[in-house]
């Protein structure tokens, strides 16, 4: 159904243009909550991966070029809005990347690609055949966030999970920087055990974890121990803060890159797609 955007108050945009993302989520009513996905290449992988779409916003030019086959696939109740560059741009307040964005809705909890955050049960069978994963602990960048997520796809992790603290892996740009890789790679937000400690249920599920940081008692990331683990969980902090010490002190390891000319550390993202590649599962994955 093609809609032609005549103003910047075509019923039916607002999606596009005045809902923040907090909105887009609908804290009170995650089952209704959307995200929005930006570029065709993204926006397939999106829809190989099961997702919903809502509504597509693309520049004229694109309805019989990049996005073709995407309208062609759409169900005929959804609406295709179009209009020039311009006016989109209008609309949205920046230039769209590749001309196209697709308003999805936020799928129910499955096992597949949500554990519900309120038990351990949907936890463990989110992870029940995963032997390398990584727990994401207050990371708010979205770059950063989409950075994970490709590496994590890239490198074999098997899950991504977040403490309740971090950005959300369906905000925009996150999805954009990680090229779909949030569609690809199972996660959750994870749940605080009752005694508040968040690596409990995993130590629980029979992980064994390594804490990102540096401290004293710090082992290099290629110390062959890790390599012998079945089933380990990288826990990665942010840049300034890093990880509080309470999950340091918790953690099976506390582990280190090792760094020259005085570095003391890399950005989160860059350190995580080291640690995913040198502790991969080289029995499962080969190499």
């Amino acid at each position: 159904m093609i809609v032609r955007i005549t103003s910047l108050h075509t019923p039916g945009v607002e999606v596009f243009s005045t809902l923040t993302e907090s909105q887009l989520r609908n804290r009170l009513e995650p089952e209704r909550g959307i995200f929005i996905v930006e570029s065709p290449k993204v926006i397939r992988v999106a829809l190989s991966a099961g997702y919903e779409p809502q509504a597509l916003l693309c520049e004229e030019r694109h309805i019989e070029g990049d996005a073709a086959d995407i309208v062609a696939a759409l169900p005929d109740d959804v609406p295709v809005y179009t209009g020039s560059r311009e006016i989109l741009a209008s609309l949205t307040g920046y230039t769209l990347t590749r001309g196209v964005l697709c308003a999805m809705r936020r799928p129910e909890a499955t096992p597949r690609l949500y554990a519900s955050t309120g038990g351990t049960a949907p936890l463990q069978t989110l992870l029940a055949d995963a032997h390398r994963v990584v727990v994401i602990h207050g990371v708010v960048d979205t770059t950063n966030i989409g950075a994970i997520f490709r590496s994590a796809a890239a490198l074999g992790i098997d899950a991504v999970l977040l403490t309740p603290d971090s950005c959300d892996p369906l905000n925009r740009r996150a999805v954009r920087v990680s090229m779909g890789s949030v569609f690809l790679v199972p996660w959750t937000f994870l749940p605080l055990s009752e005694a508040g400690s968040t690596l409990r249920p995993l130590h629980d599920m029979g992980f064994s974890t390594a804490a990102m940081a540096l401290s004293d008692d710090s082992i290099p990331l290629s110390d062959p121990r890790l390599r012998q683990v079945e089933r380990l969980a990288l826990i990665m902090g942010t840049e300034g803060d890093g990880l509080p010490l309470d999950t340091i002190r918790e953690a099976t390891y506390v582990v280190r890159i090792p760094m020259h000319h005085q570095v003391d550390s890399l950005n989160v993202a860059a350190a995580s797609a080291v640690a995913f590649w040198e502790l991969r599962d080289r029995e499962r994955l080969g190499g």
